[in-house]
């Protein structure tokens, strides 16, 4: 017979190979569980070059020994003194009591560390301290030595509280008969707190335990002296520290309790803290109000809508907006002391250009320090990031001209373990990769909430599905408008807030086995069920989910208590997520990446990663806005890993491998500053006086064409004028908190009765699309579902069936209703939907009807409020009456005047009807259907259609040629062709009218004959405009022209 075996003989020494393999493990960790050690026991590398130990390290190291039960290495040290004081609970001269070190071990670990001396005290300071200190010392061994052990007796049980004033008289007396018994114990506990300056007449903060414990477990909090001994002698500071250091919530206190803030102190000004969120600011301000106790009320935060600062205000946290408005007021901010700029690795637009101004302002409120003390005060600048781009800010010369200093924290609060996916998912498969994960982790591993990281709400919706399905119980989606509740205290807090505690050395122990990768891939699907611990490149491992991990998790899957997390999703469902779940459900939020960074969502344990990011890019050249899903940076998906550790230990599972990681994920997010439209920014500048913008030091430069392109656009808007500068207007433009196209149009809503109209136009397109769009997106299956599937259903998934097609057409009739009987306009269909949700009552059924989104509208109601208020203030002559009452709907001579308004505030955004721009014949060619209908913009070749939500396609028939000649769109996007948003439909006679500096006018036509006035050198005559770049033809327009020297000039259009 021959020696090959068969399947069934190799299955069985598989099967005892693998048995064998996990004998042996058992019995590794059955020995080492009897190996036992402490990491008090260990050396810091600080003692190295030392070869004698402290008092305190000697009596710590003892009694860590003793408690362990291990022989003692220094058996000199006593741990036991006896007692001095009679009156004791207990007393008796046979009776011991271990005081010195359970108060030495305290002293090591709860109490507040030593305080390094300052560079500036004398050497014979240093001489005197460290001669007292030896003196003290050696009078406390003496003292130790005379003392005599004896047995100790038996203790009958005893009241707590009894107890505990025991023990704290016996240490009383303890003290009382040694060489601590001086003043110098009081003085020594001031040093070391290091904060509280006795001069300032601040007191100590009076805080509860629980959060004193908390801050004292953040390791940014070891690093205070460092971190303010660099902020007072340098000027900017860069803290960079890794997540759950503790920067957000304890750089404020140390400045606050340092003295900045009270107008008693050499910085009378407040400590201003930005944040990129609202969301970030309003939870950090009531987080930092906690813990600073008694000064909690001098807390405040100031948001858009909403602010809390008063006269009595020393910390306050607001976003970067609001900073940069007070700016524009107050260019040398005084009204602070310092300033921090929080979550800088983010780049976000605002963030780049408050840096670059805030170094400005920092180095002459410095010079004007020095030339008049007594008048201005020097502002201290601390920018922090957990994943900063040092170099962007360090080696930036034109940043700053003496490089910062550059404080690390190195250390996470808590550990977390990245999990690399062997194989990355196909495009498109990354959700169903994300389902399968969550499920094998609700599943197998034990307690602890979810975070699934993915790019949408699109994404969100169809994983939320899924999982409610597999998992849900009736009730965990939320209610229309529902859930919420307020933001507790150790809820919503901003990064760097220790909600927990726990050992992940233990954690990962108990919960996980790992185990060799000898078998074959295709195991995975037949036997048991795997989650890759990492790459079989790199490690060659699986983290194998066996029996003991059966018996460390949750056993059969339970309940999954599944919630979305997205910036368009009203506040209160936002704030589900911070509660807790129902009693034997496990949380899983599943959250695009605003819950990156800003925000710690308690319990979260596991973190699934996708790796993706749905980006905004805008080319500045044809003007094109496309959402793009791409990979994200690894600084991005370091800070998602960091979301695990936050509360306590935690795993990372990622979606894809490391080498995907490491190949095809840039380093950084590409700066926000590089990819979206800079005409507010150099707005802004420019109002403030920053003519020469490409001279700016922006910590990453723009591109200069975007640049030349943006001031392009704000001198056709009339912002400034030849020479570059700020024009009149350009300055009144500035003052709105509007992007200029949007102020361009207030400016020019000041007549006929069109300002309030214009105004909810306005906040309508700031806030964004007010209409919920994904009744039509969810129901659209419904129609596409076959008589086979529809046979199957039983009679409530038919009643659903119906539900859902009733709110079909509820949805489609409430668009009609709202459109009129003739659109020609999308911002007029939003003006409509304003004004009937405030005619309504402004309530929740009020958009419910419409099909609003509640969270839209009231972001437009306080955006109106605010700027008719800006109207009235800047522009006296505006009538009062224009803002009282509601909305009424505008007549037909104001909805025209509205849309030329919309016209004068995008005037480089035209498109015209190809067939009547000369356009060549593959662009022009009409096909079947509207979508045919193509459109040229003034800056690009490839053909635009009008979107099939924009109520000017809808409402132009089915014949190609009803469609509008000209528009002008609020946004164009790229999906499988370029569309147009935001629609309005425009008379091409209006151009030259409206949009004059993008027109060029021919010689005086012969014919309607000109008009002569000789005396005046003035004629009226008629001429041919063309429209921009492409020289579009216009009708023929009046004009009055002045004769300048030997040429004839246009003074104006007569239209």
């Amino acid at each position: 017979m021959g020696t090959n075996k068969t399947k069934k003989d190799k299955r069985f020494e598989k099967y005892v190979e693998k048995q064998v393999k996990k004998e042996e493990r058992a019995q590794l960790f059955e020995k080492l569980s009897k190996s036992t050690y402490h990491s008090t026991l260990l050396r810091s590398t600080k003692t190295l070059g030392r070869r004698t130990e402290t008092q305190k390290e000697k009596l710590v190291r003892a009694a860590t020994e003793e408690r362990l039960g291990m022989a003692r290495t220094d058996a000199s040290v006593r741990l036991y003194v006896s007692e001095r004081d009679a009156d004791a609970v207990g007393s008796g001269e046979g009776q011991f009591v271990r005081v010195a070190a359970d108060a030495a071990q305290q002293q090591g670990t709860g109490g507040k560390r030593k305080r390094k001396k300052s560079k500036g005290k004398s050497k014979a300071k240093d001489a005197e301290d460290a001669e007292a200190e030896d003196e003290q010392q050696q009078q406390q061994q003496q003292q130790q030595q005379g003392e005599v052990a004896a047995p100790v007796e038996p203790v009958e049980p005893v009241d707590p509280v009894a107890a505990a004033e025991s023990l704290r008289r016996r240490l009383d007396a303890v003290v009382a008969g040694s060489a601590l018994a001086s003043t110098t114990v009081v003085r020594r506990k001031r040093q070391k707190k290091g904060r509280v300056l006795a001069q300032l007449g601040l007191v100590e903060q009076q805080s509860s335990d629980e959060i004193q414990q908390q801050r004292s477990r953040l390791p940014v909090y070891g690093e205070e002296q460092q971190i303010m001994e660099a902020i007072g002698a340098n000027p900017v500071v860069v803290l960079s520290g890794e997540t759950g250091s503790g920067k957000t919530t304890q750089v404020p206190q140390f400045l606050v309790e340092a003295g900045y803030g009270d107008p008693a102190s050499e910085n009378p000004g407040m400590v201003g803290i930005t944040q990129p969120r609202r969301v970030a600011a309003l939870s950090m301000a009531h987080r930092v109000a906690q813990e600073l106790g008694s000064l909690g009320s001098a807390v405040a935060h100031q948001v858009r809508f909403d602010t809390t600062v008063d006269s009595a205000t020393r910390v306050k946290f607001m976003t970067e907006g609001v900073l940069l408005r007070e700016l524009a007021g107050d260019l040398l901010l005084t009204k602070y002391s310092a300033l921090v700029v929080d979550e800088a690795h983010e780049r976000s637009l605002n963030t780049d250009i408050l840096l670059g101004v805030l170094s400005r302002v920092v180095r002459l409120r410095e010079r004007l320090a020095a030339e008049q003390p007594g008048v201005h005060r020097r502002l201290r600048l601390i920018i922090m990031s957990a994943t900063l781009r040092v170099d962007d800010f360090v080696k930036n010369s034109r940043l700053f001209r003496d490089p910062p200093p550059v404080i690390k924290v190195e250390a996470r609060q808590h550990a977390v373990r990245v999990h690399f996916s062997r194989r990355t998912p196909a495009p498109g498969q990354h959700l169903a990769e994300a389902v399968r994960k969550v499920g094998r982790i609700h599943r197998r591993l034990p307690a602890g909430g979810i975070l699934v990281f993915l790019t949408g709400q699109a994404e969100i919706t169809h994983v939320c599905k899924r999982l409610r399905e597999e998992f849900g119980q009736p009730g965990d989606e939320p209610a229309a408008g529902g859930g919420g509740g307020g933001v507790e205290a150790d809820d919503a807090e901003d990064e760097d807030v220790d909600l927990g505690a726990g050992d992940f050395a233990a954690a990962d122990d108990d919960d996980f086995a790992m185990g060799s990768s000898d078998e074959d891939e295709d195991d995975d699907e037949d036997g048991e069920p795997v989650i890759v611990g990492g790459d079989d490149d790199a490690e060659g491992r699986r983290l194998l989910l066996g029996e003991s991990l059966r018996g460390g998790g949750d056993g059969a899957a339970g309940r999954l208590h599944v919630l979305p997390l997205y910036s368009l999703l009203p506040a209160a469902q936002q704030l589900r997520v911070f509660a807790a779940p129902p009693a034997g459900a496990r949380l899983c939020v599943v959250a695009t990446n605003v819950a990156e960074t800003s925000i710690t969502i308690p319990g979260i344990r596991y973190v699934v990663d996708a790796g993706l990011a749905k980006e905004k890019t805008y080319d500045a050249q044809t003007q094109v806005q496309r959402f793009t899903v791409r990979w994200t940076s690894q600084a991005s998906a370091n800070q998602r890993m960091g979301r695990a550790g936050r509360t306590g230990p935690g795993h990372c599972y990622r979606l894809f491998s490391s080498a995907v990681f490491n190949d095809a994920f840039a380093r950084f997010s590409e700066p926000e500053i590089a990819r979206m439209p800079l005409e507010g920014v150099v707005l802004q500048m420019k109002a403030m006086g920053l003519d020469a913008v490409a001279n700016f030091p922006f910590p990453t430069p723009p591109d200069r064409r975007a640049l030349r392109r943006a001031e392009q656009l704000l001198a056709w808007l009339g912002a400034v004028d030849g020479e570059g500068r700020a024009t009149a207007l350009g300055r009144l433009m500035s003052v709105f908190p509007v992007a200029p196209r949007f102020a361009r149009m207030l400016v020019a809503a000041r007549q006929g009765g069109c300002l309030p109209y214009v105004v909810a136009v306005v906040a309508a397109l700031s806030v964004g699309d007010p209409f919920v769009r994904d009744h039509a997106l969810a129901d659209a299956d419904v129609e596409a579902e076959d008589d086979a599937e529809t046979r199957n259903l039983d009679s409530a998934a038919l009643a659903e069936r119906e539900r859902r097609r009733g709110l079909r057409k509820r949805y489609w009739a409430a668009q009609a209703r709202l459109a009129g009987a003739r659109p020609t306009s999308d911002v007029l269909m939003w003006l409509t939907a304003v004004g009937a949700y405030e005619y309504d009552g402004a309530t929740q059924a009020a958009a419910d009807a419409h099909f609003l989104r509640p969270k839209a509208m009231r972001e437009i109601a306080q955006l109106r409020a605010q700027l008719m208020h800006l109207v009235h203030v800047h522009c006296p002559d505006t009538p009062a009456a224009a803002a009282e009452g509601p909305l009424r709907p505008p007549s037909a001579q104001q909805q025209t005047l509205i849309r030329q308004i919309v016209l004068a505030g995008f005037v480089d955004q035209v498109a015209v009807r190809a067939d009547l721009a000369g356009a060549s014949g593959d662009v022009a060619e009409q096909r079947p259907g509207l979508q045919a209908t193509a459109y040229v913009t003034m800056w690009g070749s490839e053909p635009v259609f009008i979107h099939p939500e924009s109520v000017v396609y809808r409402g132009a028939g089915r014949a190609a040629q009803q469609m509008p000649h000209a528009v002008v769109y609020g946004e164009l996007q790229r999906t499988s062709r370029l569309w147009a948003r935001v629609v309005t439909a425009v008379d091409p006679a209006w151009l030259a009218t409206v949009a004059r500096p993008l027109c060029t006018f021919g010689n005086p036509l012969p014919y309607p004959l000109p008009q002569y006035n000789d005396a005046r050198d003035h004629m009226v005559c008629h001429v041919e405009p063309r429209f921009g770049p492409r020289s579009w033809p216009l009708p023929s327009v009046k004009v009055e022209q002045t004769r300048v020297g030997m040429r004839w000039q246009i003074t104006k259009v007569i239209g």
